[in-house]
Protein backbone atom coordinates (compact mmCIF):
# COMPACT_ATOMS: atom_id res chain seq x y z
CA UNK A 1 0.00 0.00 0.00
CA UNK A 2 1.20 3.48 -0.78
CA UNK A 3 1.33 5.63 2.35
CA UNK A 4 0.22 9.24 2.27
CA UNK A 5 3.80 10.44 2.89
CA UNK A 6 4.99 8.69 -0.30
CA UNK A 7 2.48 10.23 -2.71
CA UNK A 8 4.63 13.04 -4.10
CA UNK A 9 7.63 10.75 -4.42
CA UNK A 10 5.78 8.34 -6.72
CA UNK A 11 4.25 10.83 -9.15
CA UNK A 12 5.47 10.35 -12.73
CA UNK A 13 6.60 6.76 -12.03
CA UNK A 14 5.53 3.91 -14.30
CA UNK A 15 2.42 2.00 -13.30
CA UNK A 16 2.53 -1.71 -14.15
CA UNK A 17 0.07 -4.57 -13.87
CA UNK A 18 0.70 -7.84 -11.96
CA UNK A 19 2.57 -9.28 -14.98
CA UNK A 20 4.80 -6.22 -15.27
CA UNK A 21 3.10 -4.74 -18.35
CA UNK A 22 3.32 -0.96 -18.34
CA UNK A 23 -0.09 0.71 -18.11
CA UNK A 24 1.06 4.32 -18.02
CA UNK A 25 2.46 6.93 -15.64
CA UNK A 26 1.15 7.79 -12.18
CA UNK A 27 -0.37 11.26 -12.36
CA UNK A 28 -2.22 11.82 -9.08
CA UNK A 29 -3.51 10.00 -6.03
CA UNK A 30 -6.98 10.27 -4.55
CA UNK A 31 -7.37 9.50 -0.86
CA UNK A 32 -10.40 8.15 0.93
CA UNK A 33 -12.24 11.00 2.65
CA UNK A 34 -13.05 8.69 5.57
CA UNK A 35 -9.54 7.36 6.26
CA UNK A 36 -7.25 9.87 4.49
CA UNK A 37 -5.37 6.87 3.05
CA UNK A 38 -4.54 6.55 -0.66
CA UNK A 39 -7.41 4.78 -2.44
CA UNK A 40 -7.22 5.41 -6.20
CA UNK A 41 -4.63 6.74 -8.63
CA UNK A 42 -4.97 8.36 -12.00
CA UNK A 43 -2.70 6.89 -14.65
CA UNK A 44 -1.74 8.92 -17.72
CA UNK A 45 -2.24 6.77 -20.80
CA UNK A 46 -2.53 7.24 -24.54
CA UNK A 47 -0.46 8.81 -27.27
CA UNK A 48 1.68 11.90 -26.56
CA UNK A 49 -0.79 14.05 -28.50
CA UNK A 50 -3.86 12.56 -26.80
CA UNK A 51 -3.39 11.65 -23.15
CA UNK A 52 -6.17 10.70 -20.78
CA UNK A 53 -6.25 9.81 -17.10
CA UNK A 54 -7.71 6.43 -16.14
CA UNK A 55 -8.49 5.44 -12.58
CA UNK A 56 -7.08 2.39 -10.79
CA UNK A 57 -7.51 1.35 -7.14
CA UNK A 58 -4.39 1.23 -5.01
CA UNK A 59 -5.44 -1.68 -2.80
CA UNK A 60 -2.55 -4.13 -2.67
CA UNK A 61 -0.31 -1.77 -4.69
CA UNK A 62 3.40 -2.48 -4.40
CA UNK A 63 6.23 -0.01 -4.80
CA UNK A 64 9.33 -0.91 -6.77
CA UNK A 65 12.48 1.11 -7.38
CA UNK A 66 10.94 3.01 -10.31
CA UNK A 67 7.38 1.72 -10.60
CA UNK A 68 4.07 1.19 -8.83
CA UNK A 69 2.59 -2.27 -9.38
CA UNK A 70 -1.20 -2.41 -9.12
CA UNK A 71 -3.24 -5.59 -8.68
CA UNK A 72 -5.35 -5.11 -11.83
CA UNK A 73 -4.64 -6.26 -15.39
CA UNK A 74 -3.66 -3.66 -17.98
CA UNK A 75 -6.71 -4.49 -20.15
CA UNK A 76 -9.11 -3.82 -17.26
CA UNK A 77 -7.40 -0.56 -16.30
CA UNK A 78 -7.39 0.72 -19.89
CA UNK A 79 -11.22 0.32 -19.97
CA UNK A 80 -11.71 2.12 -16.64
CA UNK A 81 -13.53 5.44 -16.33
CA UNK A 82 -11.29 8.31 -17.41
CA UNK A 83 -11.01 12.08 -17.49
CA UNK A 84 -8.97 14.52 -19.58
CA UNK A 85 -5.56 15.53 -18.27
CA UNK A 86 -6.85 18.98 -17.29
CA UNK A 87 -10.18 17.76 -15.89
CA UNK A 88 -11.27 17.03 -12.33
CA UNK A 89 -13.25 14.05 -11.12
CA UNK A 90 -16.91 15.03 -10.71
CA UNK A 91 -18.49 13.69 -7.50
CA UNK A 92 -21.22 11.93 -9.48
CA UNK A 93 -18.58 9.95 -11.45
CA UNK A 94 -16.95 8.34 -8.40
CA UNK A 95 -19.38 5.43 -8.22
CA UNK A 96 -18.58 4.34 -11.81
CA UNK A 97 -14.92 3.82 -10.85
CA UNK A 98 -15.84 1.51 -7.98
CA UNK A 99 -18.36 -0.41 -10.11
CA UNK A 100 -15.80 -0.92 -12.88
CA UNK A 101 -13.57 -2.78 -10.41
CA UNK A 102 -16.47 -4.60 -8.68
CA UNK A 103 -15.88 -2.67 -5.47
CA UNK A 104 -18.52 -1.42 -3.05
CA UNK A 105 -19.18 2.31 -3.23
CA UNK A 106 -20.62 4.22 -0.32
CA UNK A 107 -20.79 7.96 0.18
CA UNK A 108 -19.94 9.45 3.55
CA UNK A 109 -22.58 9.65 6.28
CA UNK A 110 -23.43 13.22 5.29
CA UNK A 111 -23.50 12.37 1.56
CA UNK A 112 -20.00 13.76 0.98
CA UNK A 113 -17.55 12.52 -1.64
CA UNK A 114 -15.62 9.34 -1.14
CA UNK A 115 -12.41 10.53 -2.89
CA UNK A 116 -10.24 13.63 -2.60
CA UNK A 117 -7.27 14.42 -4.82
CA UNK A 118 -3.86 14.91 -3.21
Amino acid sequence: MIHAADIREWRNRSVVDPKGHKIGVLEAVYVSTTTDEPAVATVRTGLPTHHQLVFVPLDEALLGPDYVKVSYAKALVKKAPSIGVDDILPAEAEEAIFKHYDMTYQRGAGGERRLARR
